[in-house]
């Protein structure tokens, strides 16, 4: 019995260790399924998953004026950077926090700077962008960074960080034409990256229209970490690095000299300028003001500054010489006059009575301070600026015949200028009168269209443009703004030739009635614009007063259009001040100074 049982538990050892040895060799198996067969592929899985991808920004392109003046750069913004798998503390993460805590307050007390950096600021550095670096001081002076050369080099885990940033280094010159920019947002193509680097975007302006081109396109690096997240250095890795594309220059049609004089000329007062050359639709200055420093928005603009822009009753950050819809008053009447002409109703020689008034029904139309200028022709009405005259002229001709001059001009449509937020004005016609008051075009109409009142209104850009083509003849060209764009590899910029958008074959007799006209506005004793005079220049222009608001406020939109010189003019400018006396009062003297200084000896203008 007992040599039995022996047998039995013999068996069961056996068949236990049959079991134990059939399970370690299952599991050598897999052990070498794992490390061995499948060994490469874990280990592929392992790197993927330690490897992170950083986006690394273009540099931005630059934006110069026609001669070559930099108007929007970049400059080196020196940091103070923690690099913070240096400065790892075994066990929590609140060592670490307390150790680069520590690591700022002796910085701090060394370079003699106050903390930038928060508690809370560094948590959050260490939960969402660990492998980068930590910047405890953003764009230090050259003194502070002269002390970190001389007293906190050799302190470890901190080194300077060098990143760009846009400057404008003109200021607030042109700044609703450049725009500004602001932190770019992330893009939804683009979320195959772990982090990304600050990157700056167009908000306003050219920076907005062409942003695209500005950025350039971004490249990536990789980045090993380990288990914990912090940064493994690896120079293999990293030589893969895809190095970005730098942006696209762009050259403008600006000229840096003219748009500053441009400015000074307005003052402080809200309104704007354009000047164009009416022989190929360059725009040398686009000014508004008031104006803002888009240095201020870079690289973000504080929220006091902001709720003071938007704030502030003068509205700064409008660009009122492409979005100000104005009525143009009395600069209109050119357009009324080239009108009438063309359509054959009228001759240069024809003559009205203007007594002060003119009536139309029970309504009474009066003349500019119901002055009465007798009978005159249409030269010395446009000199005088005499409204019965053109009551006169507008209803002989017609308003079709207006309207059409108008459109040909460019009126009530955008111009197609590269600048954000155009308005293309209003040109009514008896469809819009009957969409908005239920009634047709009628001849009190006709009579305030003819003065540049009604709901007619127009942008300071679309009077240059106007005045561009009775300065040269008829020609209509789109302003051009954009000379020429130059990527990072080119040498030299591919030119943007001028466009034409129309000829409109203007008789040279016809033309000449209203281009001595406006010569007269300045030159002649009687002259509504002769406040705008400059000594030994002759050129033409128009005076222009509009009412707006209620008629017992009494406030005026004032303006100016303007082309200097008479022969062979070099430039076309419309001028508009939102608040004026009149337009031969408040914005004469404005025009005359800008002149002044573009014809004088230091521009190298000569008198014409």
């Amino acid at each position: 019995m007992a040599i039995r049982v022996f047998h039995d538990e013999i068996i069961r050892l056996r068949i236990a260790f049959a079991l134990m040895v059939g399970a370690l060799a299952f599991i050598c198996m897999m052990l070498w399924r794992i490390q061995v067969a499948r060994g490469h592929e874990f280990q592929q899985n392992l790197e993927r998953q330690s490897i992170r991808r950083v986006r690394l920004p273009g540099l931005r392109g630059h934006i110069y004026d026609r001669n070559g003046e930099q108007l929007a750069a970049n400059r080196p913004s020196h940091c103070i950077a923690i690099y913070l798998e240096e400065l790892r503390q075994p066990g929590t993460w609140a060592k670490t926090v307390e150790r680069i805590e520590g690591m700022v307050a002796d910085l701090s007390d060394k370079l003699g700077i106050p903390p930038q950096l928060t508690r809370s600021e560094i948590e959050a550095h260490i939960k969402r962008r660990l492998p980068l670096p930590l910047l405890a001081w953003k764009d230090i002076d050259q003194q502070t960074l002269a002390k970190w050369a001389e007293l906190a080099s050799n302190t470890p885990g901190v080194d300077i960080y060098t990143e760009a940033v846009r400057i404008y280094p003109r200021g607030s010159t042109a700044c609703h034409t450049l725009g500004y920019v602001g932190r770019a947002t992330i893009a939804p193509d683009e979320g195959s990256y772990h982090y990304y680097l600050p990157e700056m975007a167009g908000k306003s302006g050219i920076e907005r229209r062409f942003d695209a081109l500005l950025r350039g396109e971004a490249g990536g690096q990789l980045m090993r970490v380990d288990v914990t997240g912090y940064r493994h250095h690896d120079a293999e890795l990293e030589k893969l690095t895809r190095e970005p594309r730098a942006g696209d220059d762009i050259w403008l049609t600006l000229d840096v000299k003219v748009q500053t004089l441009a400015e000074e000329a307005l003052g402080d007062d809200p309104g704007a300028v354009v000047v164009m050359d009416p022989n190929n639709g360059d725009v040398l200055a686009i000014a508004s003001t008031p104006g803002f420093n888009p240095n201020e928005f870079v690289p973000y603009i504080s929220s006091s500054k902001w709720r003071q822009l938007v704030g502030d009753a003068n509205k700064p950050l409008l660009n009122r010489a492409v979005a100000g819809a104005y009525p143009p008053g009395s600069t209109f009447k050119p357009v009324v006059a080239m009108a009438a002409l063309e359509n054959g109703k009228v001759s240069g020689n024809t003559h009205y009575e203007c007594n002060g008034r003119m009536t139309l029904g029970n309504v009474v139309f009066r003349c500019a301070h119901g002055r009465a200028h007798g009978n005159i022709a249409m030269r010395e009405a446009i000199a005088r600026s005499c409204n019965v005259y053109f009551y006169h002229l507008g209803l002989a001709c017609g308003h079709d015949a207006v309207s059409h001059m108008a459109a040909a001009l460019g009126l009530g449509e955008k111009t197609g200028i590269d600048i954000d937020y155009e308005v293309p004005g209003l040109l009514p016609d008896e469809g819009w009168m009957r969409r908005m008051y239920g009634h047709g075009w009628s001849a009190g109409d006709t009579v305030n269209l003819s003065i540049g009142q009604g709901a007619l209104t127009v942008t300071p850009l679309q009077m240059a443009v106007v005045t561009s083509a009775l300065a040269n003849g008829g020609i209509v060209y789109k302003p051009r703004l954009i000379m020429g764009l130059k990527a990072a590899e080119e040498e030299k910029f591919r030119a943007f030739p001028p466009q034409k958008v129309n000829d409109l074959k203007w008789s040279v007799e016809r033309l000449s009635t209203v281009r001595n006209g406006l010569k007269d506005v300045i030159m002649s004793d009687h002259g509504t614009g002769r406040a705008a005079a400059v000594p030994g220049l002759v050129f033409a222009g128009k005076t222009g007063t509009a009412e707006y608001g209620r008629k017992d406020e009494r406030k005026y939109r004032g303006w100016m259009i303007a082309y200097a010189p008479f022969e062979k003019p070099q430039y076309a400018i419309a001028m508009v001040v939102e608040n004026a006396d009149s337009g031969g009062s408040t914005v004469g003297p404005k025009l005359k100074k800008l002149l002044t200084q573009l014809f004088s000896p230091a521009e190298g203008k000569g008198e014409g």
